[in-house]
């Protein structure tokens, strides 16, 4: 690595009173109490070797008392004229405070920073500016109160070439094997107050370039100088033991000088590994985090059709698609390889033909699945008629003992296995652009006439198991159905013979599956309870199956359940890093139309979405269905132009954009914006 230039030096002023200036070479600069945290961290630096700027420090107790109209103190007045050489140089007075530049918050931007000032009396009014802005800085913060103990920092004015800010991790990813750095003409005072952009360039740690964005009044690197910052966040890590958030600047003679450092306050996240996974194509079956039994349960299944759809139709060879997860679980969020299903350049991927979109229908599937073509439809005819059977077969489960509501568990993961690969096979055929009727569609329809009929939810499941599409799979003891449903529309007869139709008769199946599982598991978790065995019924969905099994088949075994917090919802495509963590990670297919036309309003977050607004949301989650009437677009961040809430919408005539990765970021709750069905476009009305 190249060398560092060394810290300047100078002498400690003192006052009789204590120290109203100190320089920051001097080891009592260190100290955050008297000197604010940001020239704290410059002494620290200073004492490793860092190259910061030479200046001092007006300590926290001498600037209390200019606060209070003391004037500034003569060994104040002394430095000034040391460090400006009697006034013929300008310098740079920044706030110091000690709540500023610490780990859990930077307080970037809050208080005041006075560039160019010269003269004694520029120097006065700039210390007073700066004291003051603690009140201002006060006046919009719910932490501040305006009376926090601040220093003030004073240094020369850099003649400088170019500057900006280094990131020694990914500050929005938080992956950290990269490092970030943004670089502008002049000082970093534009960059960081919004004026401009700037270039950014993301780096590997050894500071070679990984991908570099132009913007405004950016500055071009070059190759030794991408190096040296990138030793530059190797050494502030070291010293002040974690990634950091630097200024720095190059002065016109190509010396590189540190202005700030304080803590990245971006999570730290690891380094990512593995496939790149993503949970738009389940995200509409699993909308919710899973625990423990719930993974056992209906994820293997799901790993292995997938799987088995993914050899049959030729998509991945075998060696790749065993050394994948194929499905994960983070944070109980589950998430499939989008590097198996995604398409590679040179040959289609089985999302394009799993989920067709316009453009892409002409695309053909392996010879295996040209065979099964014709064969598919009856195939499948058979397996939903399997289900049917086999869930009439099911006795009342009070008349079932513990061993054998555990064998209905173990039955129903070969049953998903199949039902889920014919469903995926099936999807082959399915035309996105034909009208067709859905399961949510018809859930919502038989919902809404028996609540108009008076009847209780648990009854019209009883009766009308068809309503469980709106609900997703979870332990508990009922299903969650949505409280408001549209009344029921007129809805076009679609085709018998549609794939579509076969399609949705599988995904119901699924459904009613998970619920038998469901409703065994909760059998046993309240007799589990009732032994004094499980502290409440709710805790089965801790356990492991095998933990379960195990309960059930030994009296004497216990168990602790294990209810892990779920994490936060997944981003559109990560990769889990060496630490669990998921990294976000950019690409992946554009936005794409889902149909219902044009439509224009302001951007909502959540469930209870007004009249007229735009609806943004991470997931096309079926129980959002009842809010659709009054929208005026839809946009999410994952999905298909299959899935049953972009088909709802469609018919609803909501405008639906599906796959706008970053859309909750981009686009906050009361911007205006239009979305196009058709093209997939979303843009910001300025009007």
């Amino acid at each position: 690595m190249p060398s560092l230039p060394s810290a300047d030096r100078g002498d400690a002023a003192t006052g009789a009173d204590g120290p109203p200036a100190v320089w920051l070479h001097a080891p009592s600069a260190a100290d955050a109490a008297d000197t604010g945290a940001k020239a704290a961290a410059l002494a620290t630096a200073a004492g490793a070797g860092l190259p910061i700027v030479r200046g001092f420090a007006i300590t926290t107790a001498a600037c209390e008392r200019i606060a209070e109209g003391g004037g500034l103190p003569e060994k104040v007045t002394e430095a000034w004229r040391e460090l400006s050489q009697d006034g013929a140089l300008p310098l740079v007075v920044r706030s110091s405070s000690t709540v500023e530049d610490l780990g859990n918050s930077s307080m970037a931007g809050r208080f005041e920073s006075v560039l160019d000032v010269r003269g004694l009396e520029g120097f006065r009014r700039a210390v007073d500016v700066v004291i003051a802005s603690r009140e201002q800085a006060a006046a919009g913060s719910d932490v501040l109160t305006g009376k926090e103990p601040l220093a003030v920092l004073v240094q020369p004015l850099l003649d400088v070439d170019c500057g900006g800010v280094l990131f020694g991790i990914d500050p929005v990813s938080g992956r950290e094997d990269r490092l970030v750095v943004a670089a502008t003409e002049g000082g970093p005072d534009r960059l960081v107050s919004g004026q401009v952009d700037g270039d950014r360039y993301e780096l590997d740690r050894s500071g070679r370039s990984v991908q570099v964005d132009r913007g405004e009044g950016g500055a071009r690197l070059s190759r030794g100088r991408l190096r040296e910052l990138a030793t530059l966040a190797a050494r502030t890590a070291e010293v002040f033991g974690g990634p950091q958030d630097v200024e720095w600047a190059y002065e016109r003679n190509g010396r590189l000088r540190l202005l700030q450092s304080r803590p990245v306050t971006a999570e730290p996240r690891g380094r990512p590994v593995g496939p790149v996974l993503g949970p738009g194509p389940v995200a509409e079956t699993f909308p919710e985090p899973l625990q423990p039994l719930e993974v056992d349960l209906w994820v293997e299944p799901l790993r292995t059709a997938l799987a088995r759809a993914l050899l049959l139709t030729g998509t991945a060879p075998e060696a790749q698609v065993a050394d994948s997860p194929v499905v994960a679980v983070v944070g109980g969020y589950v998430a499939v390889d989008l590097d198996l299903l995604e398409p590679k350049a040179g040959r289609s991927g089985i999302l394009r033909r799993l989920d067709p979109r316009p453009g892409l229908r002409r695309l053909h599937a392996s010879w295996r699945v040209g065979r099964l073509r014709a064969a598919l439809p009856a195939l499948s005819r058979d397996i939903v008629a399997a289900a049917d059977a086999a869930l009439a077969a099911v006795p009342p489960l009070d008349d079932l003992d513990d061993a054998q509501l555990l064998g209905l568990l173990h039955r129903t993961g070969p049953a998903l296995v199949s039902v889920h690969a014919h469903e995926l096979l099936v999807g082959l055929l399915v035309d996105p652009e034909r009208p067709r009727t859905t399961g949510v569609g018809v859930a919502l329809d038989v919902l809404a006439r028996a609540r108009q009929a008076g009847l209780p939810d648990e009854r019209t499941v009883a009766e009308h198991p068809v309503v469980l599409a709106l609900s997703p799979p979870q332990i508990r003891p009922s299903p969650l159905l949505p409280a408001d449903v549209p009344p029921p529309p007129d809805r076009e007869r679609v085709d018998a013979d549609d794939p579509a139709l076969l399609r949705e008769a599988l995904r119901l199946r699924t459904r009613w599956l998970q619920e038998a599982g469901v409703r065994a598991a909760w059998a046993l978790g309240v007799r589990l309870t009732a032994a004094g065995r499980l502290p409440h019924p709710e805790d089965v969905r801790g356990l492991t199956l095998r933990e379960l099994e195990s309960l059930v088949r030994d009296p004497a075994a216990t168990a602790r359940p294990q209810r892990p917090e779920p994490g936060e919802p997944l981003p559109a495509r990560f990769r889990v890093s060496d630490t669990g963590a998921p990294v976000v990670v950019a690409g992946g297919a554009a936005a794409a139309g889902a149909g219902g036309g044009r439509g224009r309003g302001p951007v909502h977050h959540g469930d209870d979405a007004p009249e007229g607004s735009v609806l943004v949301v991470r997931t096309l989650d079926p129980s959002l269905a009842s809010v659709l009437p009054r929208l005026a677009g839809l946009v999410a961040e994952t999905g298909s132009v299959l899935a049953h809430l972009a088909i709802l919408a469609r018919e609803a005539g909501v405008p639906t954009v599906v796959g706008a990765a970053g859309a909750l970021d981009r686009y906050e709750p009361g911007t205006v914006v239009r979305v196009d069905g058709d093209t997939g476009e979303i843009e910001e009305d300025p009007s």
